[in-house]
């Protein structure tokens, strides 16, 4: 039956994900520069929140009715589920905090998923398969829209930010894993698919690993931001944030 397929790693549906992801990304930067300053940005970034938040929690209400729930995979303690929910924070609001992690997580992290996803569950058009893919997507889009569509801007602070939220959620997704049983954020051991933590050692040396890559791949996205010119002000997300 249709939907029934196996997902496969850069099969045919992944390759599609992907393109899809390239052209929203094009998509989502240019017209958020054709509507930067105007009256239409506000309509456009909050209708983009809406969205994104009406599908994420649709999915969790999926997740968590009886029948589909599952302690390991259905609670709201991913990484990305906080992403989603900062993301829309940062489209509805301008938090300029808010719009930080979006980008940090957004563009690193996020993505992982989307590039290594470890989804062991069926093809296209299996409602799994789009769970995972429609929610990563527009993460990932929504950053690329604040700071390359916006004009979103990051500096040392948000980036001390970043890592400090970061560390707590992991801090505190461990020993939630430790007293459920379950293995959120792949903290407690990896996924049972392939995936790019194999090239890092076992446990638990890989989340050190993790953590150095994560340390270093923050600070480089972060200095850019640094030594450009303010283009305005008011633009720099520290000077609220």
């Amino acid at each position: 039956m249709p939907g029934d397929e196996v997902f496969v790693p850069y099969g045919p549906s992944h390759w599609a994900a992907l393109g899809v992801g390239v052209l929203g990304a094009v998509v989502v930067v240019l017209l958020g520069r054709r509507l930067r300053g105007s009256g239409s940005e506000v309509v456009f970034s909050r209708g983009f929140a809406s969205v994104l938040a009406a599908y994420a929690l649709a999915m969790l209400v999926y997740r968590c009715w009886p029948g589909n729930f599952d302690a390991h995979i259905s609670l709201p303690v991913h990484l990305s589920d906080l992403a989603w929910m900062v993301a829309v924070i940062a489209l509805w609001t301008r938090a300029h905090w808010a719009t930080a992690l979006t980008y940090y997580w957004g563009l690193t992290l996020n993505p992982q998923a989307i590039l290594t996803p470890a989804l062991d569950a069926p093809d296209f058009p299996h409602i799994d398969f789009i769970d995972l893919w429609v929610q990563h997507l527009l993460v990932l889009w929504a950053a690329l829209y604040l700071m390359w569509g916006r004009g979103g801007r990051v500096d040392w602070r948000h980036y001390r930010l970043a890592m400090i939220v970061t560390v707590t959620w992991a801090v505190a997704t461990f020993g939630l894993n430790g007293w459920l049983g379950t293995n959120y954020g792949f903290l407690n051991g990896k996924p049972t698919s392939p995936s790019i933590l194999d090239l890092f050692g076992p446990w638990p040396w890989y989340l050190l690993v993790e953590f150095l890559i994560i340390t270093v791949a923050w600070a480089l996205i972060t200095w850019p931001w640094t030594i450009r010119r303010p283009s305005a002000a008011g633009t720099r997300l520290g000077e609220a944030g």
